[in-house]
């Protein structure tokens, strides 16, 4: 470790050229972030409007997550053999127009169509925004630039149900797809006016048509069977065991194929090698559960126990928003300054102490309470997964950049995934079989927030495989 007499290196500032670049890719993600939020709050009217079950209705999401799992690959290989900047000008020119379309679909049919058609150029401007930034960012500089990309992330949940409750009261839910509109116009004209080109990594790269196919598929066979075991809030389903099986066994397939292929596959096996790589994929799945997960669960807990309207459980959400975004420009200072290992230990101890106390907050606990909780619980998930994220580009060249960017992509996508359906099959095994009050279903939550609390322990694990700068040899 440092001696007391030694300090962390100072940073140098980063360049306004840089932070540019960076604001722009963010504008760029803003789309896709609050799209997948707001669509959320929408489909009770869907379901009406469309005189259609849920079960259809459903494929409104499904579709549009089925189609960014598989483009994540596909966007990998592209962003290495072509120039980035038009690639992300055109993921955002297809996504606006399927948000236009989207917005004067005819049926339901056509919907779902318009938003796999977004969910395919939503997969891939999240993949090319990591990696445009992390080549863009350079060594020193990437958990400070991780941190201002992230902001979408944060932004998304917090406004995205806020502004889809407004318009689904006052409007119409094909407003929700209208609001993308003067974003995406605005993201692309600053996108072709003031985004350098982006030099390909690897021009030469191969197509590799089957590895692409094989991840796309694995991908999402894994996130079809675990959305249907959320939706039937069991693992314990056909469907969801078949789809896991077929998904798993579709990616040992793939791990044999990229071991013959070695650097030449989509994502090669050999990143694995890196300590802190193979870390950060474990640790974003368990950040998938143990993090996000709740995420699902707060809304449902003030709806369902404290009676809150979808508008007011979104304002009352804002505190562990206004916690993430004050902690963002900390985070990635002190990821650059310290490596990641340190900041994620200390923000897990956060994210413990603001979910423990909704292992025992119940109908009658003050809001203030609540609140605080929130704002300490915000400020610590908002120093995991950055840290985690800069730390997985640790010691790679530019052409293994592209390439590793597949893999936490995917892996955010799995881990979200299976985040949502092990809360969702925690609540419902405290109260199957039993008529649903309100102290049996308090209960119920209270295991879900004790299932994320002993994840987020587990978490530890992996975290202390990441990179430390302040260890000396």
């Amino acid at each position: 470790m440092m001696g007391k007499s030694e300090k962390a290196p100072e940073l140098e500032p980063i360049p306004k050229n840089i932070m540019n670049i960076a604001w722009i890719l963010v504008l760029g993600a803003i789309m896709p972030l609050l799209d997948s939020t707001m669509v959320n709050i929408a489909i009770n009217h869907l379901s009406h409007d469309f005189s259609i079950g849920l079960d259809l209705i459903q494929w409104v999401i499904t579709g549009y997550v089925l189609a960014m799992a598989i483009s994540v690959p596909l966007a990998g290989w592209m962003v290495q053999r072509f120039n980035g900047k038009w690639l992300m000008i055109g993921a955002n020119i297809l996504f606006l127009a399927a948000s236009i379309a989207s917005g004067f679909s005819w049926s339901i049919h056509s919907l779902i169509i318009f938003r796999v058609i977004q969910g395919f150029s939503a997969g891939f401007i999240m993949t090319l925004v990591t990696t445009l930034c992390v080549e863009t960012a350079g060594r020193e500089r990437v958990g400070r630039l991780m941190s201002t990309i992230g902001i979408p992330t944060v932004l998304g949940p917090i406004l995205g149900p806020v502004i889809g409750a407004v318009i689904v009261q006052f409007l119409s839910w094909r407003y929700i797809f209208f609001v993308n509109v003067p974003i995406g116009i605005l993201a692309i004209t600053l996108m072709i006016w003031k985004l350098p080109d982006f030099t390909p990594a690897n021009i030469k790269a191969k197509f590799d048509f089957i590895g692409i196919i094989l991840l796309g598929t694995a991908s999402a066979a894994l996130i079809y069977g675990i959305t249907k075991a959320a939706k039937s809030a069991t693992f314990n389903n056909s469907t969801t065991i078949a789809f896991v099986i077929a998904g798993v066994a579709i990616l040992a397939i793939y791990m044999i194929y990229a071991a013959i292929k070695k650097e030449q596959a989509i994502l090669p096996l050999h990143l694995f090698e890196l300590k802190n790589f193979s870390a950060v994929m474990v640790g974003l799945f368990l950040a998938g559960i143990a993090t996000n997960g709740p995420m699902l669960l707060l809304p449902l807990f003030f709806q369902n126990i404290k009676g809150f309207s979808v508008l007011n459980t979104g304002l009352i959400l804002i505190p562990q928003g206004i916690g993430m975004l004050i902690a963002r420009p900390l985070i990635g200072k002190l990821t650059d300054k310290w490596g990641a290992r340190n900041v994620v230990l200390v923000s897990l101890a956060l994210a413990i102490m603001g979910t423990l106390p909704f292992v025992f907050i119940n109908e009658a606990s003050s809001l203030i309470v609540v609140s605080v909780v929130l704002f300490v619980r915000g400020i610590g998930i908002g120093g995991v997964t950055i840290p985690m994220m800069t730390d997985a580009y640790t010691g790679m060249v530019k052409q293994e950049i592209a390439q590793a960017s597949v893999g936490t992509r995917l892996m955010q996508n799995i881990g979200g995934a299976f985040g949502s359906a092990v809360m969702a099959t925690a609540v419902s095994l405290s109260i199957q079989g039993k008529t649903p009050t309100i102290p049996l279903m308090t209960t119920a939550y209270h295991d879900g927030f004790m299932l994320a609390l002993v994840l987020s322990l587990v978490l530890v694990i992996p975290s202390l495989f990441l990179t430390n700068k302040t260890a000396k040899k």
